[in-house]
């Protein structure tokens, strides 16, 4: 028999899970279309701020659902065994325009870990790469502990 037990997680537990990984699935809306995709992520624990560089060409999918400024979630999860921690994030995605980078945001993108998903149809003269922020409006995580019955029916 299998017994999970469920927990919710406090903001200093979502910001270390947050925080130690680089990668995750942002989901986008819209009207009633989703779109998800993994992406990488930098995150800055302190002012619960995410910062992506998404890379499209000008006539992709993912290009579409970036310019109708939609809300996003941004699911982070890790499994060890027989532990499952997952955080969700929800808030509206922002682009920073290149003319108005600070100083700030140049040190945040420069501390965000380079993006891993790389695997391009198009060559990458036909690639953009677009900043964008994420403020979440909610952050929640919840642990699960499955506790398993090892003997054979």
């Amino acid at each position: 028999m299998t017994l999970d037990q469920e927990t919710q997680l406090s903001r200093e537990e979502t910001d270390s899970i947050l925080g130690r990984h680089e990668t995750g699935v942002l989901s986008l809306a819209r009207e009633d279309e989703p779109y998800a995709i993994p992406i990488s992520y930098g995150y800055d624990t302190e002012a619960r701020r995410f910062y992506l560089r998404l890379v499209s060409t000008p006539e992709s999918e993912k290009r579409r659902f970036l310019a109708s400024s939609p809300h996003a979630r941004l699911v982070v999860y890790e499994e060890n065994d027989p532990i499952y921690q997952s955080v969700v994030t929800i808030g509206t995605l922002n682009e920073v325009p290149r003319d108005e980078l600070t100083v700030e945001h140049i040190e945040q993108y420069g501390e965000a870990k380079r993006p891993l998903f790389e695997i391009w149809g198009e060559s990458r003269q036909d690639l953009d790469i677009q900043l964008y922020h994420l403020e979440p409006d909610e952050v929640s995580g919840r642990r699960i502990e499955i506790e398993r019955d090892d003997t054979d029916s």
